[in-house]
Parts: structure tokens; sequence; C-alpha cells
């Protein structure tokens, strides 16, 4: 699995999301949450169009890869994300996401986030079903699955997505793919548990880390929580 070239597959994966700290001190957010054990560092990409929010441009991505050494787990929450897939890589995006919401047909998307380099990435908002069986499924290296509307922090947990998970990894399992599963919104130590046993590999925390004084018990915290299953 692409995503784990440098991870324990083993073990469920924490992406603290950035949106979710203090603004004003970006850098230090992300040595914070670096030195606190987090695998990935999940940037929520808004645009004021696609969802109500505006949030990180590509200066701003770039300015985090400055200071990262954890890979850049990129969310774009915006309408016509083509115009856009360059720019956030040459922002030192690792892995851009896409949604199928906002895109006819994907597939061109994700094959130009592989020539780009970056991994490519397919997000549902909760209520659009899991694709039909076939060639789109082949084209990820990660689904994100939300359990929130996309754009805006703090919302409740949407248990459904549990159903919508289940059914990604047996299609995964019964396909013989590898592409990561990730959940994003809502996402805590109560919920996390039966998300890892739903088939989560990535956990995307907000409040749930950077909404933490201690980030490093914080992420510790999550990740047993999810293992306790």
């Amino acid at each position: 699995m692409s995503w784990w070239s440098h991870l324990d597959p083993s073990r469920v994966a924490i992406a603290p999301s950035l949106l979710g700290g203090d603004l004003g001190r970006l850098a230090e957010e992300v040595r914070d949450v670096e030195a606190g054990g987090a695998d990935l560092l999940h940037l929520d990409v808004m645009d004021g169009h696609f969802v109500p929010n505006l949030t990180f441009g590509p200066e701003v991505c770039a300015a985090i890869s400055g200071a990262a050494t954890r890979p850049r787990d990129c969310h774009l929450m915006i309408a016509e994300p083509g115009k856009w897939l360059e720019r956030y890589r040459e922002a030192g995006c690792d892995g851009l996401t896409i949604h199928l919401e906002a895109v006819g047909d994907p597939l061109p998307l994700l094959a130009a986030i592989r020539e780009l380099g970056a991994l490519a990435g397919l997000s549902l908002s909760p209520g659009t079903p899991l694709p039909a069986p076939g060639p789109l499924w082949e084209r990820l290296d990660l689904l994100l699955l939300m359990s929130v509307e996309p754009g805006f922090c703090g919302q409740s947990f949407q248990p459904a997505v549990l159903d919508k998970l289940q059914g990604a990894r047996a299609y995964r399992n019964e396909a013989g793919l590898d592409f990561a599963l990730e959940v994003d919104g809502g996402v805590g130590p109560d919920v996390a548990a039966a998300l890892r046993r739903a088939g989560a590999d990535i956990l995307v925390a907000a409040s749930a880390v950077m909404g933490r004084r201690d980030r490093r018990d914080a992420i510790a915290s999550l990740r047993a929580a999810a293992e306790a299953g």
C-alpha cells in the first residue's frame, strides 16, 4: 500500500487536521504534532464555492511543507480541482484528494494526480454512495469517507459512515486492491474503535488532537482507543 511506505500497516495512522489548530502559528503547530507522533498531516483546502468556507491556498500549503517532515495529505474541497492540481503538488502536497461530487468523471483527474507524482485520492460526502464496481477503484491510492458534511470543523460524527466503510473494505478485499481507507469528521476516541473495526486505516482528527494542549497524549489516546477495538 503506497500510503504505508514509511508506516507500520498493522496500526492505525493518525492524521491531525491543521485547520483545527492555531492558524497564526502553523509552523509551530506542525512541529508540535509531528513531535507528538502524527503519521500524516491533513490539509483541508476549501474554496468558498464547493463548500462555503475558505481556507488554505497553495502558498499556505507551501509554507506548511517547508516546516513539515511527515507526508502532506491534501483534501481538496474545491470546485474544478483539475485547475489546481499542479499548484498544490508544487506546494509540496504528497497526496491530492478530490471530491467525487465536484467532478463529472474523476478518472482523468486521478490519472493526472499520479502523473504529477502524488498519491491519488477520492473523497465522498456523507450522502454520496460508494461508486459502482469498476475501473475507478483501481485508480485509487486513497478513499476518504466523510463522516460530517465537508466545509466546517466541529460537527458531530455521523455513524452511517461505518456501513460505507465496511462496504469499501469488502470491495477492496474482493478485488485484491490496496488503496488506503481514511475517515474525516467528528473523529475522536469515542468512535475510533468502531472505525478501526470497520476498516479505517487513517483517522483524520481536528479537535480531538488540535483542540488538546498535549498533542502527544491526544494522538496516543486516539491511537490506543482505535486499537482497543
